[in-house]
Order: C-alpha cells, then structure tokens, then sequence
C-alpha cells in the first residue's frame, strides 16, 4: 500500500507534467505547499521505488507505474466530484476537500459502482477528462480565454479548479463547460465577453482560469 503522501506527488506530478514539459521541484512545492526540501527527499524516494525519473536540470517525469498510479487517484477523484456535485449538490470548495480526502481510500468496487450511477460520465464538473477504467485519458487542445482570438465563437471546455472561490465567480457568471462565449472587446485589465445573451466583463484572473476550444 503507497501512503496517501505518496499518491498525492504523483498525482501532482502528473497534473503538472500536462501542461510543462519539464517538471521541477519549485514546481512541485509550490502546487503542494510545502518546502522544497520536503520536495527533494521525497522525490529521491519516489525515484528509489521507481515511479519517477529524477534528474538534474531535466526536471522529474514519472515513470509507467508512477503514471498508471497518478491516473488512478485521479480517476478516482473525478469521479467523486461528479458524484458530490451532480447528485449530492456539495459547493465547489466542499466537493473539492471531500473529495481529496475520499479518493485514497476507495474500494475498485465502489469506484465502478458510482461510475454506472452516473451513467459513465467522460468528464468531471469542471470539464476535466475522467481516466477510463484501463486508465486511458484523452486530453482536448485548448487554450485559456484569454490568449484566445476575438469575434470568433468559442466553447469552454474546462476550468482550472485551482481556486474555488473563482470557480464560485464563473459559475455565477455562466461560465461553465460547453457553454459558448465571444470575446467583444478587450481592455485593461482584461475584457467584455458575452456569455449567451448577456455582456459581461472578465478579468483577466478569470480568463485565466477558462479554457476554450474553437
């Protein structure tokens, strides 16, 4: 059995490791909050048991075994926000805490069981891709709203759920997974979107946090 210290690093490795090609310690303690020397003794540890690849100025990479554990818990944490929101009704920020106290202490029974209650979703609340049961995962090219073209119509494929207060914003603004939105006009500070038949205006924290497809 890995500690649940241990299935955390993986999974924030793995998180990381999508959108960085090269994944550093710094890295690493600033997702985590922790100091970068708690970082260092870990990942030499992880490296011992052969779940990551560690080397100078390369950065860490897991390896398959690192991997398949990482999509586990995350498959298994997916999962559970579906389930905590969609039929439990829990606030962004309690779904979030429950479910990463959860994911390491599920059963694969369990696991499967709430797959088919919720009608095997492809995607949790924040538009994320939930790993399949043979943990395959396909991940959508996007880009943030606000790198994205102007004038052009566009569908928000998921949110970064790294701050539940600002999930709590865009929800009350509309912006959720697969609604449709059209960058009108940019300014300081950000830009005038309309979100369906309003115009609202987004930060640039917000967009930020929004990633479109088009």
């Amino acid at each position: 059995m890995l500690s649940q210290a241990i299935q955390d690093y993986l999974k924030v490795i793995f998180t990381i490791q999508e959108d960085h090609p090269v994944v550093t310690t710094t890295d690493i303690a600033k997702a985590m909050n922790v100091s970068a020397a708690s970082v260092t003794g870990m990942i030499k540890r992880l490296d011992q048991m052969q779940l990551v690849i560690h080397q100078s100025y390369k950065g860490v990479k897991l390896t398959p075994a690192g991997k398949k554990i990482a999509l586990e818990i995350i498959r298994h944490h997916r999962l559970l926000e579906t389930y905590l929101r969609e039929i439990m009704g829990y606030s962004w920020e309690k779904m979030h805490d429950e479910a990463e106290h959860l994911e390491h202490h599920i059963s694969e029974d369990f696991e499967e069981r709430i797959d088919a209650l919720l009608g095997y979703p492809t995607h949790d609340p924040h538009g994320h891709p939930i790993p399949t049961q043979d943990l395959k995962m396909v991940r959508a090219e996007t880009i943030t709203l606000s790198k994205a073209p102007s004038n052009q119509s566009l569908t928000i494929h998921h949110l970064s759920d790294a701050d539940p207060a600002l999930l709590h914003l865009m929800e009350q603004m509309g912006l959720m997974p697969g609604c449709e939105v059209l960058i009108t006009e940019r300014k300081s500070g950000g830009m005038m979107v309309q979100v369906g038949s309003r115009d609202e205006f987004i930060r640039k924290e917000v967009a930020d946090a929004v990633h479109v497809i088009f």
